[in-house]
């Protein structure tokens, strides 16, 4: 049972109190109205709220806010107790997860700033699935690695199914995009003595068994289809692949990313 001196509750999905949490539908994506992160599940919520970012507001049913009673107690945040259907109605469609978080968005990182703070590195291009770069997110989180660098083209990871799907180790995990000219701005990164090591399934690659791992280095991964572009390729330090059976030629990028940082880490 939830204390009652935890949340307040809200009967009606108009309520200007709740209007961050209003029409999260996929079709908003292209429009950053609001200005703020949206995390959802207990485990999502409980992490933004461990996390540097600052939380707005957190909304859910009464199961789900009691799950996280210590921490919402001590949160210096308003939090709000809506019954299912409103809840879902507020959002636009059936929250299954039953509780759902706003924070403010931080300010952006400089890429230079991010390299100089650590060693082992992602470098993404043009990735605009946010399931794929949430799990990207999510194994740069489990191997350790200290950064995660974007090109221009790549989608917003702090994009609510980019969030959910990282199971909210976003919030743990810095990142900066690497601005225009791409791939020149790669450049930042031998500067700092970073190997960029390009993931291709091209014959000509190094299997990823053989690789040295230099003090400082970064996996790069490209879209799926296209893979990374020659400009990219071009500027990369070396060529890796990862050694499959024959007729397969490649795998999902999160999991390419994967295979690659459990093998580098070790």
């Amino acid at each position: 049972m939830l204390s009652p001196d935890v949340a307040t509750p809200i009967i009606d999905s108009q309520d200007e109190r709740v209007q961050d949490f209003a029409s999260l539908v996929d079709a908003d994506v292209r429009v950053d109205r609001r200005g703020v992160v949206i995390a959802e599940g207990v485990n999502v919520v409980e992490r933004l709220i461990r996390s540097p970012y600052r939380v707005r507001a957190v909304v859910g049913v009464e199961a789900k806010l009691a799950a996280l009673e210590p921490a919402l107690a001590a949160l210096d945040a308003p939090v709000y107790c809506l019954d299912k259907w409103t809840l879902s109605d507020l959002v636009g469609f059936r929250v299954t997860r039953g509780i759902l978080a706003s924070a403010d968005r931080p300010p952006a990182v400089q890429p230079t700033e991010l390299i100089a703070a650590g060693s082992r590195f992602v470098v993404l291009e043009a990735i605009n699935d946010f399931e794929n770069l949430g799990s990207v997110f999510r194994n740069a989180a489990a191997f350790g690695l200290d950064g995660i660098l974007l090109d221009p083209r790549c989608a917003d990871p702090l994009y609510r199914r980019s969030v959910r799907v990282s199971m909210g180790h976003i919030f743990g995990m810095p990142f900066a995009v690497l601005g225009d000219p791409w791939p020149e701005s790669l450049s930042a990164l031998g500067r700092a003595g970073v190997r960029v090591l390009a993931m291709t399934p091209r014959a000509e690659a190094a299997p990823l068994r053989e690789v040295v791992v230099a003090d400082k280095w970064a996996v790069m991964l490209g879209a799926e289809g296209p893979g990374l572009s020659p400009g990219a390729l071009a500027a990369a330090d070396e060529w890796v692949r990862i050694p499959m059976a024959e007729g397969v030629d490649s795998l999902n990028i999160a999991t390419a990313g994967a295979v690659a940082f459990a093998s580098l880490v070790r």
